[in-house]
């Protein structure tokens, strides 16, 4: 079996790389242990197991595997998502919890959302009168170049490299994969140098102008404390592109959506970011996408740092732990037609993503839990762009005409850009 599961994990589709996985999980059960090369894999596929290695015994298991993309030019040597549990990494998530994503400082901010959400309205009602279509990840990027590197890296990270599984080939980088990630490196820190000196020498111009954003934000805590932050990258436009092709897929869904969103009370006449409450069908439609499509499919990987033990099984040390959280969101023991897009479903439930619920942890739980403002914006920018706008697909595609697969890396993105033609409301 070894054989096998290593050419699938390095030679079939990204998909089948899923399948894969789900597939063994149903023949052998919740938790299976595989030899991937000369590294032991636990790949867990039930939120009770889940909960086992994210939170009852999450000191053992909140280590990391760090794949062979992620170590260009030391990236994993700063980056929060990378490196150990330790007193660096306890400073830096204090950092984002209480001075970048605590909730008093995502409302400071909250302006700033609302203004690039603006130009991204002001963006589609252009493309609405004249006709044109546009790719509905792609505006929600400063420009292509920029989407095309960020989906380079998370291409480049989670696909599978010999590399991971023989490291004596680390010298030899067989794949290429190291040569790609050091360029796609190197144009994403001259994007983020740019924007940095520029905010820089305009603070320096003037001392008594404050952004209040994120940026301004981490040089504050650079400036007080020279910690290494690393910027990281959302989930937001991708889970936004999904929700949008899952309701195009599902027209009467999308309709349903649009009268919620239209009913809003015509004296505020806008969409504010505070509004996500007044939208039962609109929060349970993200709920769904964050199902169907986890943005991270196996959570960023996790690591024993000592010998432990998982449902009753051991667990050696140093053994890299996935948390299939796409076969936990497709169990058919947990979900009725779980293959189905069906929003509803959360409608009377209180299940939510925020690491509670096992059953639906798209941005992991426990002490390592993805911080970010993807439960604020995912919401914030549907109901604008579907408070203004009706979205047909573009080239008179049908919905059941549409490529509904996946692009597998890091991320989960659509394999094919969704392109749709705006309606003026």
């Amino acid at each position: 079996m070894e054989n096998s599961v290593f050419n699938s994990t390095t030679k079939s589709s990204p998909l089948s790389y899923l399948d894969t996985f789900t597939h063994l999980s149903k023949i052998y059960g919740p938790i299976i242990t595989l030899k991937l090369g000369i590294s032991t894999t636990i790949v867990i596929s039930s939120p009770k197991i889940a909960k086992e290695a994210l939170h009852t015994y999450d000191i053992v298991f909140s280590s990391r595997t760090v794949p062979d993309a992620a170590k260009t030019l030391g990236h994993d040597k700063v980056s929060m998502v990378w490196i150990p549990p330790s007193a660096k990494w306890r400073t830096l998530r204090k950092a984002c919890a209480t001075k970048i994503f605590s909730s008093q400082q995502l409302d400071s901010t909250k302006f700033h959302r609302k203004r690039k959400v603006q130009d991204l309205i002001n963006y589609v009602h252009k493309c609405c009168e004249k006709g044109e279509a546009f790719d509905f990840g792609e505006v929600s990027f400063k420009s292509r170049e920029f989407k095309e590197i960020v989906i380079g890296i998370m291409e480049e990270v989670g696909r599978p490299n010999v590399v991971d599984f023989f490291t004596f080939f680390k010298y030899f980088d067989p794949q290429g994969v190291r040569k790609r990630m050091r360029s796609y490196f190197g144009k994403l820190l001259d994007f983020f140098d740019e924007v940095m000196e520029e905010r820089i020498h305009s603070r320096a111009s003037n001392q008594s102008k404050k952004y209040n954003d994120v940026l301004d934000s981490f040089l504050d805590l650079v400036n007080q404390e020279s910690s290494e932050l690393c910027p990281g990258i959302d989930t937001t436009s991708t889970t936004a592109e999904w929700a949008m092709a899952e309701l195009l897929h599902s027209p009467s869904k999308l309709g349903r959506l649009r009268e919620e969103i239209q009913q809003i009370d015509e004296k505020f006449g806008e969409i504010e970011e505070s509004d996500s409450s007044k939208f039962p069908y609109l929060r349970a439609v993200v709920k769904e996408t964050l199902r169907l499509h986890p943005p991270v499919p196996f959570l960023v990987p996790h690591k024993s740092k000592d010998d432990g033990e998982l449902d009753g099984f051991m667990v050696p040390k140093d053994a890299q732990i996935l948390v299939n959280v796409w076969s936990i969101g497709r169990d058919s023991r947990i979900w009725t037609n779980p293959n189905l897009f069906e929003p509803e479903r959360f409608l009377q439930s209180e299940t939510n993503f925020k690491g509670r619920d096992f059953e639906l942890i798209p941005f992991g739980a426990g002490r390592r839990i993805c911080p970010g403002l993807a439960s604020r914006s995912i919401h914030y920018i549907l109901a604008s762009l579907l408070y203004h706008f009706d979205f047909k697909l573009a080239h008179e595609l049908k919905p059941d005409d549409m490529d509904m697969s996946h692009m597998f890396g890091v991320t989960l993105h659509k394999a094919q850009p969704l392109r749709v033609v705006p309606i003026k409301a």
